[in-house]
């Protein structure tokens, strides 16, 4: 009877486990967000319609520098002078920033001092050995301690030269980024240089449009900010490979005739001298998605979103042309883009 009894006990206990055990899982299931893939996703649609598109052949880029260098010491040592200020204009060669070489000088003085004991050594010892009043070996070892001092001078003084910092090239002070009294060290930066005499001017151009550009042709260039300010831009690079938007850089080599004006940074057009209107879709740039290197929109079909691979030409303002991919009366969903998937039901706003 008690075995009976201690095996009825048993199986509640472990009965109550299981219960309370499925209870928990039950809980912890509330808790957690179950993402309902039937749910239908609020979306923002618009349609498709034919519009008259007037290419003008601009192309929208950014000026960037030819040359940009950030300056450090080749030696340590503390900062006793800097020369120039951001925003000053610098000469190639021009000295930038002073080291304190104080040691350096005192040690070159007492290589000077030795340099001209062992010079005279050698002068004693020829007038010796000519006399045979010395051996010609004494007079060897006095001249290689004079050679070996001279080198060790030459050490000495381009030591002292490393610690004036110069300009590698002419551009404009454009960060400062250490302060008198401070230490320098190999590898810290402490001042930039960019070169604006040149810049460079990059686009991104869709493939249906490269051919509009040739190698080493010049194309006019301008400034959004200074529109009446022409610029020639030499064609240096077209790419060969595709980037994330599906679209080529092409770059130019511009010279800044207005230095003072074209930074580096500002965005400017390139002209192709086109000029057409033709028919074709435009729509916002924000529907567009860059999935695997593909262009892709969201198309209504069915109640369903269903991704669609398009050919893109140019953006105008904030929206894009559509060369191909999509038909008059095509729906797009253009933002709800939170949760959205392939195939997921839809409902408009």
């Amino acid at each position: 009877m008690k075995k009976f009894i201690w095996i009825i006990v048993g199986i509640a206990i472990v009965g109550l486990v299981v219960f309370k055990l499925a209870s928990n899982k039950k809980i912890t299931e509330n808790k957690v967000y179950q993402f309902d893939k039937e749910k239908p996703i609020s979306v923002n649609v618009d349609t498709i319609r034919l519009e008259f598109i007037i290419e003008k052949g601009d192309f929208t880029g950014t000026f960037e520098p030819n040359k940009e260098v950030k300056l450090s010491a080749e030696t340590q040592g503390k900062i006793n002078s800097i020369l120039v200020d951001v925003g000053d204009i610098v000469q190639q060669g021009q000295a930038l920033i002073q080291l304190d070489n104080s040691l350096l000088k005192l040690q070159l003085q007492t290589i000077e001092v030795q340099i001209e004991g062992l010079q005279d050594d050698v002068n004693r010892y020829t007038i010796l050995t000519e006399a045979d009043a010395v051996q010609g070996v004494q007079l060897e070892k006095a001249k290689l301690g004079l050679k070996a001092a001279k080198v060790q001078k030459a050490t000495i003084q381009e030591q002292i030269n490393k610690t004036t910092i110069k300009a590698p090239f002419s551009g404009v002070v454009t960060a400062k980024l250490s302060e008198i009294g401070a230490f320098a060290a190999p590898g810290v930066p402490l001042l930039q240089i960019t070169d604006l005499n040149i810049l460079k001017f990059t686009v991104n151009v869709a493939e249906n449009n490269l051919t509009q550009f040739k190698s080493s042709e010049q194309y006019t260039i301008s400034a959004d900010v200074f529109p009446e300010i022409s610029l020639l831009g030499k064609i240096t690079m077209i790419g060969s490979k595709a980037n994330m938007g599906n679209s080529f850089p092409v770059q130019f080599q511009v010279e800044n005739t207005k230095q003072l004006d074209i930074k580096a940074g500002m965005f400017g057009k390139v002209n192709v001298s086109k000029n057409q209107t033709e028919e074709g879709f435009l729509i916002p740039s924000s529907a567009i998605l860059n999935n695997d290197e593909k262009t892709q929109v969201y198309i209504i079909e069915n109640g369903k979103a269903m991704l669609k691979t398009i050919k893109t030409s140019q953006n105008i303002g904030n929206k894009t042309v559509v060369k191909d991919g999509l038909q008059e009366g095509d729906e797009i969903v253009i933002s709800g883009f939170i949760n959205l998937f392939n195939g997921a039901n839809i409902t408009t706003k």
